[in-house]
């Protein structure tokens, strides 16, 4: 047990614990969506869970591909793929949320 102590500590395993409970967020968005009555609480779950998406993509990208470490060029490339790619999916779904 003894062993265990300082691995729990680590960063790693925080983050790991936080994508976890980032990973039943959106899991419980998800399934709420399909609620009667419910109206206008598909697009703010949906935009939830696309940004929860994103913000664990780029913790996976800097703790477990240890990009935070990665010259700054990578990383800043890592980073603008992030952004753009989040904030080009959110305009689509944004704008196909009004067409419907």
């Amino acid at each position: 047990m003894e062993t265990l102590v300082p691995l729990l500590r680590t960063r790693t395993t925080v983050v790991w614990f936080v994508l976890i409970l980032a990973t039943l967020l959106t899991w419980s968005l998800g399934g709420r969506h399909h609620v009667p009555g419910v109206g206008g609480g598909n697009s703010l779950a949906g935009f939830s869970i696309l940004l929860i998406a994103f913000i664990k993509i780029r913790f996976i990208g800097m703790y477990f591909m240890e990009l935070r470490h990665a010259p700054m060029a990578l990383r800043g490339a890592f980073e603008a793929y992030c952004v753009v790619t989040c904030g080009v999916l959110i305009v689509i779904f944004g704008m196909s949320q009004h067409v419907i």
